[in-house]
C-alpha cells in the first residue's frame, strides 16, 4: 500500500532528478532529462519496496546496496574510450549521483536529497565554468608534435 510520505517521496524523487535533468539537457548530455527523472524514481520506488518489505527485523538497506552495484552497471556504459581520450566519466557520476538522490528520497531524508541536488546542479554548472578556460589555457601551452616522452 502507497502511504501519503511514499507519494511524496515520489514526486520529490521526479522533481529533483528532473532538476539534475535540465541542466544536463541543456549541456546536450546523452543522460539528459528523461533518463536523469527515470533513474531518481526508479531508485526512489526501490527504496520504498524495500522499506515495506523488509520484517521488523530483516534490513532495509539490501535493495540499496543492490540500487548502487546496477547503477554503476548503467553509468559504465555511458562511458566512452577513444583514441581521443575518455567520454562520459561526468554523466556516469550524474547517473550513479543521481541514484542516491532516489534512495535518500524514497527513504525519506529529503533534506539530504533536497541539499544534495543543489550542490549537484552547483557543481555541474559551476565548475563546467571553471573547466573552460582551464582547458583552453591547456590547448595553447600543449606541445604541437610529438615529444620525447611520446616517442
Amino acid at each position: 500500500m502507497v502511504w501519503p510520505n511514499d507519494v511524496l517521496s515520489i514526486i520529490l524523487a521526479v522533481v529533483l532528478g528532473a532538476a539534475i535533468g535540465v541542466e544536463r539537457e541543456v549541456s546536450g548530455k546523452a543522460a539528459g532529462l528523461r533518463t536523469n527523472v527515470l533513474i531518481c524514481l526508479g531508485a526512489a520506488v526501490f527504496t520504498i519496496i524495500s522499506k515495506q518489505m523488509a520484517e521488523p527485523d530483516g534490513s532495509v538497506t539490501r535493495i540499496a546496496a543492490q540500487i548502487v552495484t546496477g547503477v554503476g552497471f548503467l553509468g559504465a556504459g555511458a562511458i566512452i574510450v577513444d583514441r581521443g581520450g575518455i567520454h562520459g566519466l561526468t554523466t556516469a557520476a550524474t547517473i550513479w549521483l543521481v541514484a542516491s538522490i532516489g534512495v535518500a528520497c524514497g527513504a525519506g531524508f529529503y533534506k539530504l536529497a533536497g541539499i544534495s541536488t543543489l550542490i549537484a546542479i552547483s557543481v555541474l554548472i559551476g565548475l563546467a565554468r571553471l573547466v573552460r578556460p582551464i582547458e583552453r589555457y591547456r590547448k595553447e601551452h600543449e606541445p604541437e608534435g610529438p615529444t620525447d616522452e611520446q616517442g
